[in-house]
């Protein structure tokens, strides 16, 4: 088959991570993928894909394609005119839910309803996406192979890694600093390493991590991660997937989590983590805390965390892209 998938840019981001996943899994599979761009050349991760750079969607040929993917909700009216019934709508997140798209909700909600079929990263999207167009499937999120590595623990203070953009404001981070707050008023030492694909936020409390890495490299992401001990995931409802903390739970690192629908969807068992409610940094402090304080607990939950994310390896969600498009050749 001769896929497409529209990436309105390149940037670090785990929406791009995932499309250019998609790339590789299917291209590793035979099929012949193009990833069709407006942005700039990718430096931050490997690509097995062909790529191809376009002023604007429109001047891009689809014609031969058996399927042409949107990736954000920008992309959809282009997918649409450029595609047809040969067109796909690539969900990793409600983006009209987000707070900063809230100016842009009518616009958002209008490229959602039109006749695309819909694959999402996560069995909650179906639902949200349905309410738009009846016709949505979940096809699975990747975590890259290189995140599945073995984890040791280091000398000195344990790591506590916090990830993501304080200026998305579902990410949590604003949580996940009250949490770090929390578990040290506790008596628990650690190290916060934050990680962020931008610059720390206007008012963020940087003076409480360690160290704060910004827009590293996959490569060099999967490093740090395994040399953490403990994740904080804080994200709220809104979040897609939160793959960090899949990527963490890959490579060994037991994690605090917040009880949002993405979270929760990867087992039904619920004992792969430990829970906090959304929002709430005391019981996410109190959590971290006690896995701190835990070693049999911080080994169990990190076997387990292995166990559960393997549904995420590239050759089992490709297994599920390649029946959905093969079923709708």
């Amino acid at each position: 088959m001769k896929i497409a998938y529209l990436l309105e840019d390149t940037s670090l981001a785990g929406g791009t991570r995932v499309a250019v996943a998609h790339g590789d899994v299917l291209t590793d599979r035979g099929h012949e993928v193009t990833l069709v761009t407006r942005g700039g050349p990718l430096t931050w991760r490997r690509s097995r894909a062909q790529w191809l750079r376009v002023e604007r969607f429109a001047d891009f040929d689809a014609k031969p394609y058996d399927f042409v993917v949107g990736t954000f909700w920008t992309t959809l009216h282009d997918v649409h005119a450029l595609a047809g019934n040969r067109g796909v709508h690539f969900c990793q997140g409600y983006e009209g839910s987000f707070t900063a798209y809230q100016p842009m909700k009518e616009r958002i909600d209008e490229a959602y309803r039109l006749p695309l079929p819909k694959i999402t990263v996560s069995p909650h999207l179906v639902p949200i996406c349905r309410a738009f167009f009846d016709d949505a499937t979940y096809a699975g999120q990747i975590v890259d192979d290189e995140f599945y590595q073995p984890h040791e623990r280091g000398e000195g203070k344990p790591r506590v890694l916090l990830v993501g953009p304080a200026q998305a404001d579902f990410k949590g981070i604003d949580a996940g600093y009250d949490a770090v707050r929390h578990a040290r008023k506790l008596g628990a030492e650690f190290d916060l390493v934050r990680a962020s694909q931008w610059e720390p936020a206007e008012g963020e409390p940087v003076e409480l991590a360690q160290e704060f890495h910004v827009a590293i490299d996959t490569a060099v992401m999967a490093r740090l991660i395994a040399s953490c001990d403990v994740f904080v995931g804080p994200s709220r409802k809104e979040e897609g997937f939160g793959l960090p903390a899949a990527e963490a739970m890959a490579g060994g690192v037991p994690g605090v989590l917040t009880e949002i629908p993405s979270f929760l969807s990867w087992d039904e068992s619920r004992d792969y983590a430990l829970f906090a409610p959304e929002g709430d940094g005391q019981m996410l402090g109190e959590r971290l805390a006690a896995l701190l304080s835990d070693a049999d607990l911080r080994e169990r939950l990190s076997a387990r965390g292995r166990e559960v994310v393997e549904q995420f390896r590239a050759e089992r969600t490709g297994e599920r892209l390649e029946r959905w498009f093969a079923e709708r050749k």
